[in-house]
């Protein structure tokens, strides 16, 4: 869907100034979010860094898109679509610097766990990684686009990444009871596996904000049709 030209083109320009600063952090997120699984997979330490290093500009970003909208806002008082607009990109920058706060817990958990022998379960983390990956790129280019129908489409994904974690978690406690000695490592990777569903949670958000950004509909708390 293509954004129809505002009456003033200054608000284009500062609602466009706003959408990139927001595509710019997602991208951050995104690369944060990578950072810290590679670490976890490869067992790279500063892979593990890179990624805690990460957080304050995304931090800064989020400060940065909270006070451009609230200016958007005061300065040109916007109303249905435009109003929309300005308050999903805001929301979105706030479910963004939360994941970055995941990535940033996956990259602690992942060096400690790199200081001892490594685990064959930590595939089980994988296909989690994957689904939550995939569900933050398509939940922004969603919103990027105004693609309400793969805005839609991201929403009932949760419930996969959700049964993912229930069930890595079920063997993850089941080897503990056989293996007490990997006690802690497999605890870091429970709540890795936890950080990752969290992600799946906050994707699930934007897809939601993406709706009501481009088609005024709130689909926050509807029954979710399962999909295989």
């Amino acid at each position: 869907m293509i954004t129809p030209k505002h009456i003033l083109g200054t608000f284009d320009e500062a609602l466009a100034s706003l959408r990139n600063n927001v595509l710019m952090m997602s991208s951050l997120t995104e690369r944060s979010l990578e950072r810290a699984m590679k670490g976890l997979f490869n067992r790279d330490d500063d892979l593990c860094a890179h990624a805690i290093a990460d957080d304050e500009e995304i931090d800064q970003l989020e400060i940065q898109i909270d006070k451009d909208g609230v200016a958007i806002l005061l300065r040109f008082q916007p109303v249905a679509s435009d109003l929309r607009r300005v308050v999903s990109a805001m929301k979105l920058s706030s479910n963004l610097e939360r994941m970055a706060d995941q990535a940033t817990t996956i990259a602690r958990r992942a060096r400690k766990l790199n200081q001892h022998p490594p685990l064959a379960e930590v595939e089980l983390i994988r296909p989690m990684y994957e689904q939550a990956v995939s569900m933050f790129k398509d939940s922004v280019d969603a919103f990027a686009r105004e693609d309400v129908d793969l805005a839609r489409a991201v929403v009932p994904r949760d419930q996969k990444l959700d049964d993912l974690n229930r069930a890595a978690s079920r063997k993850l406690i089941e080897r503990m009871a056989h293996d007490p000695e990997q006690l802690r490592g497999y605890l870091n990777l429970i709540f890795i596996g936890r950080c990752l569903e969290r992600v799946g949670d906050h994707a699930t958000n934007i897809a939601e904000d993406a709706v009501y950004a481009a088609a005024a509909e709130d689909i926050r708390h509807q029954p979710v049709v399962a999909t295989t």
